[in-house]
């Protein structure tokens, strides 16, 4: 994969969500079997996409680690060699099927109009990626850390959130400390 380049145009410097803040609608489903399926299939089409590219393309999210409870929405990232090159990858997410939800500083979100794929586009280098991969393996080699983030996630679920964004938010401290731990581990 390629290094980190320089930007090719100036970066976004406000947050930009498509659509406005959405309502948290959907629960906490158990595991299914079929989400790396989902995934693949999604990865394939964005590979295409972005043949020209030079891309990395991993499964995130809750739905990425057998066994865990999640919302049924397949998370994925792709590495792209500049997030503000978006004539490179925007268009041809759009014209593969995905819109614009999210544009914001280091970071593009696409999804399906299904709401249920979710493509995070962050440049090669990027500290987010790192985190995102660093939280999925914790959760797919600790018991103990995958109980208690599904735990949280249920804890959080039994509330309203009238923006999902806020949920997420609500995450963010457990997410930190499995992150901490994965590090140490790593560090061990």
């Amino acid at each position: 994969m390629s290094e980190q380049r320089e930007p090719s145009r100036p970066e976004v410097t406000s947050v930009e969500i498509v659509g406005g803040p959405e309502a948290l609608v959907v629960g906490l489903h158990e595991y299914d079997a079929r989400w790396p399926d989902v995934f693949a299939a999604h990865r394939a089409r964005i590979a295409a996409a972005l043949a020209p590219l030079d891309v990395r393309i991993e499964h995130i999210g809750s739905t990425s680690v057998p066994g865990l409870a999640a919302k049924p929405i397949v998370d994925l990232v792709v590495v792209v060699p500049d997030v503000t090159a978006e004539s490179e990858y925007l268009d041809a997410l759009l014209d593969a099927g995905y819109v614009l939800r999210v544009r914001e500083p280091g970071h593009r979100l696409v999804r399906t109009p299904e709401r249920d794929v979710h493509v995070h586009v962050y440049g090669h280098g990027a500290a987010a990626v790192e985190d995102y991969l660093l939280l999925r393996d914790r959760l797919r080699t600790d018991a103990g850390d995958r109980a208690l983030y599904e735990q949280t996630k249920r804890t959080l679920l039994a509330r309203r959130w009238d923006d999902m964004n806020d949920y997420a938010d609500a995450k963010t401290e457990v997410i930190a400390g499995i992150r901490d731990r994965a590090r140490a581990a790593r560090a061990d």
